[in-house]
């Protein structure tokens, strides 16, 4: 007895076209926007609920410094430019206060603040593939080559943050939780595979036919063919925004007893009682700079 899967007899699939895939941006980011479902509630639940993903992203972008510069692999990077190298620094490790971190976690704020605006702009995706191709050795003065499994390392715990702190808002409706988790996420995937495509040998057979994904060389960060698309004066003085210039955390974990919460631990005080998963719930014990918390 055959199977029903479900589709009428004589179903043909959509087709698509690989080698379009690899060598124009626009079609590849059609076919990942089919796939992954992304519609136009994604970009309603995006629109309606970026403040609150740029109320988060001060701690976001403090726990993911914190992250990087704990492995030597990663903390390595930031004098050497490369993963790929095994060879110990000549000077001592950066920590976070060091100017080139701070120089660096600013850009990350203006990535971060970026993927909170219009994604109806072809212009939104052609950035995201920018930062994918900027990481992978290529269109820069100074080449920058992150291994791809730092990069997928690190979105995927941007993405974990961003989904444990939503879901733990005491506002937000489920309804609204789910959709703006669900389309924050499609988004993050969508990097992911702009990350991917650059490290990965899938469609090198196309090398010679994609220079629709080259910019042209010397675009400084922040910028796309010339223009400014990060960190410009209009973004910094938008009220959204106002707690991505100054350091922020969430409250905290527990009430009734100070918290020994720490990432990646699960100790409760004993006699506490646990109000919420929150990822932040360490910053106000572990941040000495004025806080400012994230869920009012």
């Amino acid at each position: 007895m055959p199977c029903d899967y479900g589709v009428d007899f004589g179903f043909e699939p959509e087709h698509v076209d690989r080698k379009s895939l690899y060598v124009s941006l626009e079609e590849r980011i059609k076919y990942l926007h089919a796939f992954l479902e992304w519609t136009s509630e994604d970009v309603e639940h995006l629109t309606s609920g970026s403040k609150y993903l740029k109320q988060l992203i001060p701690a976001v972008v403090n726990l993911v410094y914190k992250k990087l510069l704990k492995f030597d692999i990663t903390s390595r990077a930031f004098h050497t430019r490369t993963t790929a190298s095994e060879e110990e620094p000549e000077d001592d490790y950066l920590t976070e206060e060091t100017p080139q971190i701070q120089r660096r976690k600013m850009f990350l704020r203006w990535y971060l603040i970026k993927l909170c605006q219009d994604p109806t702009s072809m212009d939104f995706w052609r950035y995201l593939n920018k930062v994918g191709q900027m990481h992978s050795g290529q269109e820069r003065l100074a080449p920058l080559n992150i291994e791809y499994i730092h990069l997928g390392a690190c979105l995927g715990y941007i993405q974990d943050i961003f989904t444990e702190a939503l879901m733990c808002h005491p506002q937000l409706s489920n309804r609204r939780k789910l959709g703006l988790i669900r389309a924050i996420n499609k988004i993050i995937w969508i990097q992911n595979d702009l990350f991917a495509k650059w490290h990965l040998r899938d469609g090198e057979e196309y090398a010679d036919e994609i220079s629709i994904y080259s910019f042209g060389s010397g675009n400084k960060e922040g910028y796309l063919s010339g223009k400014r698309i990060l960190g410009s004066s209009s973004e910094s003085s938008i009220d959204d925004d106002q707690s991505s210039i100054a350091s922020s955390v969430a409250p905290s974990t527990f009430s009734g007893a100070p918290s020994t919460h720490t990432t990646g631990s699960s100790r409760t005080p004993e006699g506490a009682t646990k109000t919420s998963a929150c990822p932040f719930a360490d910053f106000a014990r572990n941040n000495s700079s004025t806080e400012t918390k994230i869920w009012h």
